[in-house]
């Protein structure tokens, strides 16, 4: 168990609801489901040779905003909940593209005649301030914590893709597994048994 004084609890998701990047990431949110709305009740002039071509690009924006906006609180959620450092800039990358990409969908909505551009300004301000959220996040993650990342890309800095691993070293003897599961597996019977003659 975990000592109050001496050991940090692992977050729940109430601790995680209240994080300054969090609460961003559903201001964030918000914004674009008031984006949606408002671009649905909308009456968009199209130009008429483009109409089609248009209005599709408009319903794909609106399904790739609502898909972005819920990753980032989904994925800070889940780069708290695994704590290890390659699993945490891992979460961490996804959540950076799907914010830029914010900007991209915004921008295709003008660019597919979408003019009221209050909210999409609003959002591409939201967005930076979370940038800096973010940044200084990323900052907290515990670089002594992690597995090395045999595909190279989520490492702390100076641990490479082919470094030695300490942990290969320790001898894996199946024999010795087997009695151990073997063990584990005669406790929890006589515990059941034990239950089982309960009084109570």
């Amino acid at each position: 168990m975990f000592d109050d004084e001496d050991e940090e609890r692992p977050k729940n998701h109430e601790d995680i609801e209240k994080m300054p990047i969090y609460v961003k990431a559903m201001e964030i949110y918000e914004i674009v489901r008031s984006i949606i709305e408002a671009v649905e009740n909308t009456d968009i002039d199209f130009d008429r040779e483009n109409a089609e071509f248009q209005s599709d690009w408009i319903e794909r924006s609106l399904h790739y905003l609502m898909e972005n906006a819920l990753v980032l609180p989904a994925k800070i959620a889940g780069a708290e909940g695994g704590d290890i450092y390659d699993i945490r800039m891992e979460n961490a990358a996804i959540i950076r593209k799907s914010a830029m990409e914010l900007i991209t969908d915004a921008r295709a909505l003008e660019i597919n005649g979408y003019e009221e551009t209050e909210y999409l300004n609003l959002l591409r301000t939201e967005i930076d301030n979370f940038r800096i959220l973010f940044a200084e996040w990323v900052k907290t993650f515990d670089v002594k914590n992690y597995y090395i990342d045999r595909w190279g890309l989520f490492n702390p800095p100076g641990v490479n893709y082919d470094d030695h691993d300490p942990d290969d070293d320790i001898p894996f003897d199946p024999d010795e597994f087997l009695d151990f599961l073997m063990d584990d597996l005669d406790e929890d019977n006589n515990e059941e048994e034990d239950d089982d003659n309960s009084p109570f």
